[in-house]
């Protein structure tokens, strides 16, 4: 009796816990409290971090493989299966589906040069592509890492899958995570880089955008960007179809089922499949250390890019444009404009910044797509 409760011991998970997992299940905790309790990007992060717990779990084998033991076939396990969406490139897209019928892009059209901002604030990705180079990291590995720069996680997810998928576990715990700062990364920044009397600027309103243009404009978009790079057509695609679907007013009920059902499933398998990639053996080495500081030099800098060109936008138009705009240039949708239109009040009360700062902030969506498209054209 005594033999059979030792050996029912020794095969449960507190036996066969290792340190690494032991770790990881705690990094896991303590994901689920930001998202939880501080309300991290709460959509994304929560399902990341219960993957990151499930992964950990000694001899559960969610993310085991098929495989044949003694001549049986053994099926996968139920996260792996999950997993071959983000493999295969399915999800992302999905979500851009989604985000795409979520997304008014009248504020861009009426201030079509709004969508330099938007470019600007993608210098982070570059700049944290050739730091990464620096520290040893081939350029697949780099470009994985640059795109957290670009503050939009399904596309950080989408290019890290295609170009290196052992790294997609800290790369997307990273992204997201900087995400869910920006109200804490990018005011101190705004305060740095742009004086006072600019930061108090007014800007004049936005004119009327007709439902023609909504309409014309994620047609055009597609064709003229994918046929630019085709390697950019499944987000950019994908994205636009979204907003068709909400502009065109004849197919409401798929573009509420985009939006709302089609986008929270995907989110849910996205999040548990991503953060299952948060192994021990893969999450905890120096290569993450690297990640998540890079790619935090990755976030600051597309935010100064952003900044430093609304600043040279304010020139140009004889102080007519506000350059914290420009810090909406990330493409996180719609956080960073929301900040924007905080700072603005804080500096000017009764100052609304927010649809000014909408334009940059959908252009930056676009804007990522597009540097993640010539990643995977160059490297890919």
């Amino acid at each position: 009796m005594l033999e059979n409760l030792k050996e029912l011991a020794l095969t449960t998970g507190f036996a066969n816990i290792s340190l690494g997992q032991f770790i990881m299940i705690l990094v896991s905790f303590l994901l689920m409290y930001l998202a939880i309790k501080k309300e991290y990007e709460p959509l994304l992060l929560l399902p990341i971090a219960f993957g990151a717990l499930l992964t950990n779990l000694p001899l559960a084998g969610l993310m085991d493989g098929a495989a044949m033991v003694n001549g049986k076939f053994q099926p996968g396990g139920l996260i792996y299966y999950l997993y071959q969406g983000v493999e295969l490139g399915i999800y992302p897209p999905l979500i851009f589906l989604g985000v795409g019928a979520m997304t008014d892009f009248g504020p861009l059209l009426a201030n079509p040069k709004s969508i330099l901002l938007g470019a600007a604030a993608q210098l982070g990705i570059f700049v944290a592509l050739i730091g990464a180079v620096l520290l040893g990291f081939d350029l697949k590995a780099a470009a994985s890492i640059g795109i957290i720069g670009g503050a939009d996680g399904p596309t950080a997810i989408f290019l890290t899958s295609r170009l290196k998928p052992d790294l997609l576990g800290p790369i997307a715990i990273a992204a997201y995570s900087y995400m869910a700062l920006i109200p804490i990364i990018q005011p101190p920044l705004m305060k740095l880089f742009v004086p006072e009397n600019e930061r108090k600027i007014v800007m004049e309103q936005l004119r009327p955008v007709s439902k023609t243009e909504k309409i014309l404009f994620p047609i055009i978009v597609t064709t003229v960007g994918s046929l630019l790079l085709p390697s950019a057509a499944p987000l950019l695609g994908s994205l636009m179809l979204g907003n068709l679907m909400r502009e065109s007013g004849v197919v409401g009920r798929i573009a509420k089922t985009a939006e709302n059902e089609l986008i929270n499933i995907i989110t849910i398998f996205l999040g548990l499949s991503v953060g299952a990639k948060a192994s021990a053996e893969h999450f905890l080495t120096a290569e993450t250390i690297k990640i998540i500081l890079l790619g935090l030099f990755a976030f600051g800098f597309g935010t100064i890019g952003g900044l430093l060109f609304g600043r040279l936008m304010c020139k140009l138009s004889g102080g007519k444009v506000n350059p914290l705009i420009g810090a909406a240039g990330v493409s996180a949708v719609p956080m960073a404009a929301r900040v924007v239109q905080k700072i603005g009040a804080e500096e000017r009360p009764g100052n609304y910044l927010l649809m000014h700062a909408m334009g940059p902030n959908v252009a930056g969506v676009i804007g990522s797509a597009i540097a993640a498209g010539v990643l995977l054209a160059r490297l890919g």
